[in-house]
């Protein structure tokens, strides 16, 4: 089992910038590869960001590359998500979440572990 809590979400202006946390607990945090998802209000949980196990390969969603960086420790068992360039609608729900393996997925279903999510809000 691995526990997954979120943090520094908050309001912020368009254009401004924002980092989020996500502290794990449980087993081995090297273990796992780890992705940001969000989800808006009315719509569905999209994908985000994905760093591998060791931190070396990262992937982005197309609304959000060049913005947004995901990078982790190992050694503080955290991930984090570095957002600048802020827009409206990056407002959502941010939740980060943990899989076993080493394949690249951008499915939900591919995660077995979730935190409860952290509110980020842009407004212009």
């Amino acid at each position: 089992q691995v526990q997954l809590v979120e943090s520094g979400g908050g309001v912020v202006q368009a254009g401004g910038s924002l980092r989020l946390s996500c502290a794990a607990s449980g087993r081995t945090f090297s273990a796992y590869a780890m992705a940001w998802f969000r989800q808006a209000p009315g719509k569905e949980r999209e994908f985000v960001a994905h760093i591998n196990r060791s931190g070396g390969s990262t992937y982005y969603a197309d609304s959000v590359k060049g913005r947004f960086t995901i990078s982790r420790d190992n050694a503080k068992n955290t991930v984090y998500l570095l957002m600048n360039s802020l827009k409206p609608e990056d407002t959502a729900v941010y939740s980060c979440a943990a899989r076993g393996g080493t394949r690249y997925t951008t499915a939900t279903r591919d995660y077995a572990y979730w935190g409860q999510g952290t509110q980020v809000t842009v407004s212009s």
